[in-house]
């Protein structure tokens, strides 16, 4: 039986459909991450499954029980979820001992089990040494350590996240990346994480469920959903790509100015329809100075260098092949310098492309 369960769940606002039937299964112990642009849904999702909003249609529930159904649904505070927002709300007034402490107290627990819990988290985020500080005494990241903990000491269901590393600056978002799968890993709790930035979804997720237009497009492992992308907008909201269309021939789809067998095509479906819609990330192709040896079924093109940009940890080339209307992005590594306007070789993949609809 999966832990937690949403069925054709749907909520409108008058004719406006802002989520459009979601359905989505987690496991015990799994961590999913609602990814998608802002206004797709997502957190009127999760805002809904921790009872704040109650569904137009379908249903939320938890171990068989039905928590959330149009007309009924089961107050926040009796559905054993912890929920970290976006601004951490913790109390100002409040150390970070008696923060975190604060949901046991509630929970009417013995005093000395309530201290020996928090101080056991306390532990487990690194946060023992500053229990006696007030919020305002500590960082970006230490206050998100303090929600993180409040969260997990009251041993939630699920524990729900919205967005909560969006006010870190660019270096502590990654390591609070890390951290939040690290306490996932030694908890196990199951977990409903809201967030835009695919790069969190990616190192946190254990599936991502892509939404777009209130709608899930996409529901895989991180590296499912940027290998393999279904759909064009999944294709292109996950990473970089190169969306081509080609047509299908016998066996190879034709392109501007080369062809692929379609038989090499990394992730061809079955049932495809004219026109074919490939996508084929940067990292799908590379660049040589000199003619390589050609491999069976790998196109390699004369191309020219048009424009680039130096990202440090990689070179993103724009690249025009000979006799073809194509611009494709092609990533290199960093010590891999071409001149624009420089000749080159361009040799794809054909593994690294997938069939999107």
């Amino acid at each position: 039986m999966p832990r937690l369960l949403l069925s054709g769940l749907s909520k409108s606002y008058g004719p406006l459909k802002v989520v459009d039937d979601v359905n989505l299964t987690l496991e015990e112990g799994e961590f999913v991450s609602l990814l998608g642009p802002s206004g797709c849904g997502k957190t009127t999702t999760l805002r809904m499954i921790a009872g704040f909003i109650e569904p137009t249609a379908g249903t939320i529930s938890i171990n068989g029980q039905v928590l959330s159904a149009p007309g009924a649904v089961l107050p926040p505070e009796r559905r054993r979820m912890s929920m970290i927002f976006q601004s951490y709300a913790i109390w100002p007034n409040m150390t970070v001992a008696e923060n975190v402490a604060f949901g046991l107290k509630l929970q009417k627990l013995p005093t000395a089990e309530v201290r020996t819990r928090t101080n056991r988290i306390l532990d487990v985020v690194h946060l023992g040494h500053l229990a006696d500080r007030y919020p305002a005494e500590l960082s970006g990241g230490q206050q998100q350590r303090v929600a993180l903990a409040r969260a997990i000491v009251v041993q939630p269901t699920v524990l729900l996240l919205d967005e909560p590393l969006s006010n870190l600056d660019a270096n502590l978002r990654e390591e609070m990346r890390f951290e939040i799968r690290r306490l996932h890993d030694e908890f196990r709790f199951t977990t409903v994480y809201v967030t835009h930035d695919q790069a969190e979804a990616m190192a946190t997720a254990d599936r991502i469920a892509v939404m777009n237009a209130g709608r899930i497009e996409q529901v895989d492992a991180p590296h499912v959903i940027y290998t393999r992308p279904r759909t064009r907008f999944v294709a292109a909201f996950i990473g970089r790509t190169n969306l081509i269309e080609g047509k299908l021939s016998e066996d190879e789809v034709g392109l501007d100015g080369f062809a692929l067998k379609l038989g090499q095509i990394g992730g061809a479906p079955a049932d495809m329809t004219q026109p074919i819609l490939l996508s084929m990330r940067p990292q799908a192709m590379a660049l040589h100075r000199g003619q390589p040896a050609q491999r069976d079924g790998y196109p390699l093109l004369p191309a020219t260098i048009s424009q680039r940009t130096y990202l440090g940890e990689s070179w993103d080339y724009v690249v025009r092949p000979a006799e073809s209307g194509l611009s494709l992005r092609v990533s290199a590594p960093p010590l891999q310098v071409h001149e624009v306007g420089e000749a080159v070789w361009l040799e794809i993949d054909p593994r690294q492309i997938a069939v999107v609809n």
